[in-house]
């Protein structure tokens, strides 16, 4: 589950994303170690990108905007099962809501993203997201040229790991 809860337990990796150790989710923030999150991009049928508000609740970027699901890998699970997990635990979409969740690109740990190794996914639903309170304050949709807009206005109303996968992810488009 996805919470604030400083005892989880991550995997610790190294600059290669391989596994050196265990610690909690306190420890991990507090000394900076490298570890391994998910993001999703949830779009509609129009295209249009699903963008959550983070809780104020949350201990890193409450009450910015984020990417549609995100959090980070249990000890032992795959980038694939947390994917499926946060997309249910914070939006209460499952598989068959969110077909085609497609990883895209991974992101090396950096200062960015919080020194999390990100895999990023994308999907598309018809389905209605209906966000986990506990997790999010709000979300709606976006035209992508709404959310560039945001961002190029006021980056700081955002998490820098969301700034910094919106433009790998433009780049990534660029090339299609």
């Amino acid at each position: 589950m996805t919470t604030d809860n400083q005892e989880e337990v991550f995997d610790v990796v190294d600059a290669d994303d391989r596994v050196i150790g265990q610690a909690t989710r306190g420890e991990v923030h507090r000394r900076g170690l490298r570890h391994r999150a998910v993001h999703v991009f949830l779009f509609n049928p129009q295209g249009e990108l699903f963008l959550q508000k983070r809780a104020a609740t949350k201990d890193t970027f409450p009450g910015c905007y984020d990417s549609s699901a995100s959090g980070h890998l249990n000890a032992g699970e795959s980038y694939d099962a947390c994917a499926v997990r946060e997309l249910e635990e914070e939006l209460g979409l499952t598989p068959a809501d969110a077909p085609g969740l497609t990883p895209l690109f991974k992101l090396p740990a950096c200062i960015e993203t919080g020194w999390e190794h990100v895999m990023f996914y994308t999907c598309q639903t018809d389905a209605t997201p209906r966000p986990n309170p506990r997790e999010i304050e709000s979300g709606r949709f976006f035209t992508l040229a709404e959310v560039i807009a945001m961002v190029q206005g006021d980056a700081a109303q955002f998490a820098p790991g969301f700034v910094r996968i919106l433009g790998k992810f433009g780049e990534q488009m660029g090339k299609g």
